[in-house]
This record gives structure tokens, sequence and C-alpha cells, in this order.
């Protein structure tokens, strides 16, 4: 299922990036994802964190919120841009995370610096240090709101 759910992936992908449709390119994107679905296949590398199909619909959720957070996120760093005297306010701190898979870890911290303005540092256990240009962006992640949605999207909770 996980090889099958690999394929369709890479050839969506491979139709999104490729935009020519003849029958002939179209049957060469198709055999070249098959070939590396089973090359992965062969190497092992198709499991659970290398294709979470299990996390689906809960994950396409979660971009959809992440992505308004992105929006939001780039408004407070725009502030910085045009007024650093008033609103930009660095800092370093340490945040607990509660994600108990590796994955559902690096799920975290990538959305934290995926979001602008917060940059991930370091990831240990049960702990994320994280940069923040803002006071703003710093509550944001100290707040825990989006920890607590990587950890309902993983099903750790």
């Amino acid at each position: 299922m996980r090889t099958i759910s690999l394929i369709l992936v890479l050839f969506a992908v491979w139709l999104l990036f490729s935009g020519i449709y003849t029958p002939l390119i179209m049957g060469f994107g198709i055999a070249s994802c098959v070939v590396v679905a089973l090359i992965a296949r062969r190497m092992d590398v198709i499991d659970h964190e290398g294709l979470p199909v299990q996390l689906g619909p809960k994950m396409i959720l979660y971009w959809g919120w992440l992505m308004v957070e992105i929006v939001k996120a780039n408004l407070d760093v725009a502030k910085c841009v045009l007024f650093p005297k008033k609103h930009l306010r660095p800092s370093l701190f340490l945040s607990k995370i509660t994600q108990k898979s590796d994955l559902g870890r690096v799920i975290y911290a990538n959305s934290v610096t995926l979001t602008p303005g917060t940059v991930t540092v370091d990831l240990h256990e049960d702990n994320i240090l994280v940069h923040a240009l803002t006071i703003g962006s710093a509550d944001g992640v100290k707040s825990g709101e989006m920890d607590q949605k990587v950890t309902k999207v993983m099903g750790e909770e």
C-alpha cells in the first residue's frame, strides 16, 4: 500500500512540475515513478515515517492552519523590517515539547522554523531551543498551540 501511495505521490509531483501531457512523456513519467518506488522499496526506506500515509486528512488540516500562521508571522516580520526599534526584540529560549515520536518532533521543529520570525536552533529529547525575532513570535511558541496541534495530528495525545 505504501509503495502504491509513493508511486501516486511521485507521479502527482512529476505532473505538477512537468507540464507536458503527451502520451509518450506521461508513459516515461509513470515508468520513472515506478522504478524509483521499487528502488525505495528494495532499500527498505518506505516505512511509516518515510511515507506517513496514516496522517492523511489530519495533516492536510494542519497544513491549512500552518499556512494561516505563516501569513500572520510574515506580517509580524514585516513590522520588524519597517519599524525595527519598536518591534524587534530577539530572544533565545527553551520550550517543552510533547511529541513522543521522532517524526512528530521533526514536524514540530520544522513547523517552528517555517514560521517566519522563529528558528529551531536545537532539538534535544523533550526540549526545543528556539530563536525568535519578536516577543509575539516567542509567545506564539511558548503558548504551546502548535505543539498541541502536532501532537494531535500524530495521535500521541
